[in-house]
């Protein structure tokens, strides 16, 4: 992840310089590697940068040949390398940073750019030419993005990674919608992503589901998400997605270390490069001769991988308090798979003591995004910590096959697909946010391989009905059969089979039950009765409907002003009387508040 504040329109944008990179400098912890900005007319863009592709070259902002256009994105290109070989008009590259293609890509599509992109971003474009600023967000909103303005500069807008780079200049804020480009030609926001099933929530899919396209669009999807020429490692919980996610993942590492084994004297084999600590970088390339991007990490039209495997093995990573569910699986996991396991625990009073700049990283008072993102915020400083600047995680898949347990309690297969919708479309104020901000806070990028645009395609135009909970059917069964191998002799088995159909965990329950019981029983000491009587009045309608949500709102309130409270949504469980989002509140979990075992 890379940090970005941007500001088009500004009536003195020299004299704003020295704000422009104090705003910048505020995201710094996104991109902790190099700081740049570019001036053009009364526009400025700068940019806080992390080094994962083009690592000797890609400093940004990105500048065309003639100086005309100028560019700052937050994100990866997984189609860089394909998509620099379809431009009707040559165009002279600068570097090998696969962000440098949305130049050319404007100049030939102009506002239909980000439609031709495979990846996560939110960038910003200026055209000095034309004076024209164009900014896109990727379609699910897995890197954050906000948008400004200020009452003091009215005919100004401003973009920003974080709110927190934003408030001190706007007293208006939103949240960049995913799937929209915004063209300061029209002063507008239009959405370029349209797929049918988010456009039409009401037309229920009818396809059955095919259990070999659902894992083989799934392990394109990790095997895109590996493009790196740093260390980089996988987040596993020991739950479903993630494990899913790792075992591919080191399918995949094992693969290429055997091409490099036999391609070691060929030109499409290993090229050593430096790798930290001293350790040999391995260029893996399965790529045909020819291809005129072969130097350049990434896939390229066939699926295939290009990277530069710095770490001789795959390293994962998980935390929890001492014996909690979510550790003892994971071990499990990475001692089937293979991978270079590092268990972290933490203390109750370690992620107490984090609350505050938990907030004030994560931008939020949303009670579940704060308790998963406490875990994940200390796990991502001790793995940067190791040297590892970039991880694999497994959001959004409870959101595109309904697995959180509350939608055992759907009423039907059109309620099912919808709520399905929702959650997905949501995404960018939850469980994207919270991977996003945890792991940036520490310079530590998260890619979501649940979230490729191919996947959800396969995967939201299934008939809702194969994804529904019932007495034969555990939640996610699809998914979980797609790599059950057992009738499948010859295929060697994804993960265990008790890891496999293990019942899902929402990660704050997983790292360890105690700590959200400690989080609401502090909650109690900072909070008093007639604290909850008397709401502030600022918040308005948005009361907070327990002592936790009020102690969290109130932290909330001591980084950000009222205003940015707009860009915050609440997550709860629909179809269930609960208010509490832990997964043990919905009565079908087995280890529910109300029993003892």
């Amino acid at each position: 992840m890379c940090g970005i504040f941007a500001c088009h329109c500004h009536p003195n944008v020299q004299k704003f310089k020295p704000t422009a990179l104090r705003m910048g400098k505020a995201v710094r912890h996104r991109g902790p590697d190099w700081s740049g900005n570019w001036i053009a007319n009364n526009t400025i863009l700068v940019h806080e940068r992390l080094s994962i592709v083009g690592l000797d070259s890609g400093a940004q902002p990105l500048v065309s040949d003639d100086g005309n256009v100028s560019l700052a994105v937050n994100g990866e290109i997984y189609n860089h390398r394909v998509l620099r070989k379809s431009f009707k008009t040559p165009y002279n590259f600068k570097t090998k940073s696969d962000c440098e293609v949305i130049i050319p890509l404007y100049l030939e599509h102009g506002i239909d750019a980000p439609k031709h992109l495979d990846g996560m971003f939110s960038w910003v474009l200026h055209d000095k030419a034309q004076d024209r600023v164009i900014a896109a967000r990727d379609p699910i909103g897995i890197t954050t993005f906000y948008m400004g303005r200020s009452s003091a500069t009215p005919g100004a807008v401003y973009f920003a990674s974080e709110l927190k780079c934003l408030h001190p200049v706007c007293d208006n804020i939103i949240s960049f919608p995913p799937g929209h480009v915004y063209d300061s030609k029209t002063d507008a926001l239009t959405r370029y992503f349209v797929p049918k099933w988010l456009m039409e929530p009401t037309n229920i899919p009818t396809a059955p589901v095919d259990y070999k396209l659902l894992r083989t669009t799934f392990e394109k999807s990790v095997r895109k998400r590996l493009m790196a020429e740093v260390p980089y490692g996988v987040l596993l919980s020991g739950g479903l997605d993630s494990s899913l996610v790792a075992s591919i993942a080191q399918r995949e590492t094992l693969r290429l270390n055997e091409l490099a084994k036999k391609n070691t004297n060929g030109v499409n084999g290993v090229n050593g490069t430096n790798g930290v600590n001293g350790t040999n970088g391995v260029h893996h390339n399965g790529v045909q001769n020819g291809d005129s991007t072969s130097h350049l990490v990434g896939i390229d039209d066939g699926d295939e991988l290009s990277t530069v495997q710095i770490l001789p093995q795959l390293h994962s990573f998980s935390i929890g308090l001492p014996g909690a569910p979510d550790g003892v699986a994971a071990q499990e996991v990475a001692k089937f798979l293979g991978t270079k396991h590092h268990t972290f625990t933490f203390t109750i009073e370690d992620g107490l003591n984090a609350l505050s700049d938990v907030i004030y990283h994560l931008e939020t008072f949303d009670v579940t995004t704060i308790r998963a993102s406490t875990p994940m915020f200390l796990l991502s400083r001790k793995i940067k910590a190791l040297g590892v600047k970039m991880v694999l995680s497994g959001e959004g898949s409870d959101e595109i096959f309904g697995g959180y347990l509350y939608f055992h309690a759907a009423p039907d297969k059109a309620a099912f697909h919808q709520e399905t919708i929702r959650r997905v479309n949501n995404l960018h104020l939850a469980d994207c946010l919270r991977a996003n901000k945890s792991t940036s806070a520490w310079g530590v990028e998260a890619r979501v391989p649940f979230l490729d645009k191919q996947f959800l395609e396969v995967a939201m135009n299934i008939d809702p009905t194969e994804k529904m909970i019932t007495k034969e059917r555990i939640e996610k069964y699809i998914l979980r059969k797609a790599f059950d191998t057992s009738d499948e002799p010859d295929e060697k088995p994804y993960l265990p089979d008790k890891i496999l159909w293990r019942q899902k965990e929402q990660f704050s329950d997983g790292v360890g039950y105690g700590w959200i019981d400690a989080l609401k029983d502090n909650a109690e000491i900072h909070v008093s009765d007639e604290d909850m009587k008397n709401p502030k009045p600022e918040w308005g309608n948005d009361i907070p409907d327990s002592k936790e949500a009020y102690w969290y709102r109130t932290m909330f309130d001591e980084h950000f002003p009222s205003y940015c409270a707009s860009t915050v949504m609440r997550w709860t469980p629909t179809w269930s009387k609960q208010t509490d989002p832990s997964g043990r509140a919905i009565a079908i979990h087995e280890n529910k508040y109300d029993e003892t075992k």
